[in-house]
């Protein structure tokens, strides 16, 4: 077994709200140097970049999960991981049916890009991208788990986009395996804040819209790393294990 430094909820220059220093070879130049080993790309209802940044990542030693951070006809974020490509295509097309059929607006929003490994311009995303899909938080877990992907509610904290702030709640439908809280706060903060979270396990990331906001303060015990692994260290099974570290804001 291995503890591996983790930051599941990282942005490229395909989600409109991401600096344009969001370009594979930066965020993993970034990641390195920061002692980071695993992360998850995961721009809003895409995924057009997962791969370049997954080739950037060759060699380096850092691992790259395929990923998602999908709205719900609620407005809440919800972190989608998966172990491969293939199966990132197939939810892809499933994020694509369920989008509003909306242009961007780059002057509003910002630009949505889709780049090479080296972050060299291929083209534009012309759907808009920061709305809502048709799928609610139910389905999302449904369709996701069907996949074999892993559903992680995101910044469930927060105000905007939040699930507790917004919702307030916590379904006996949802299979839930973990939340994800933000940069901004604690473990204990966020437990106390809202009871409804429960002894659920935690993640924390940061976000990341820009180089600045990784934190890498999820500690994973794994063999390997996989979303598999990831699994079972969130269930805390055979030896698997998830901790957050305190960062030096806390």
């Amino acid at each position: 077994m291995q503890t591996f430094r983790a930051d599941l909820h990282v942005h490229t220059v395909l989600s409109p709200c991401a600096e344009i220093e969001m370009i594979p070879p930066l965020i993993v130049q970034e990641a390195i140097e920061r002692q980071i080993d695993l992360i998850a790309i995961t721009d809003h209802n895409a995924s057009a970049n997962v791969a370049a940044v997954q080739k950037a990542a060759q060699g380096s030693g850092l691992v790259v999960l395929p990923g998602m951070e999908v709205q719900t006809r609620e407005d809440v974020h919800i972190l989608c991981l998966f172990e491969n490509l293939e199966q990132l295509v197939e939810w892809q097309k499933q994020v694509d049916a369920a989008l509003p059929d909306l242009p961007n607006r780059p002057d509003f929003f910002g630009e949505q890009l889709v780049v090479d490994e080296e972050g060299e311009f291929i083209r534009t995303e012309p759907r808009l991208l920061l709305t809502s899909t048709a799928f609610s938080i139910d389905e999302i877990y449904e369709r996701v788990n069907q996949i074999g992907g892993l559903v992680i509610p995101a910044h469930v904290e927060r105000t905007t986009n939040g699930l507790f702030p917004t919702l307030g709640l916590v379904s006996d439908t949802w299979p839930v395996e973990a939340f994800e809280i933000s940069r901004h706060t604690t473990p204990e903060k966020a437990r106390a804040k809202f009871p409804a979270m429960g002894a659920y396990p935690l993640i924390q990331s940061g976000d990341v819209h820009m180089l600045e906001s990784f934190i890498g303060t999820t500690l994973f015990t794994l063999e390997t790393r996989t979303l598999a692994e990831i699994r079972l260290a969130l269930r805390g099974l055979d030896g698997r294990a998830v901790t957050i570290q305190k960062s030096q804001q806390d």
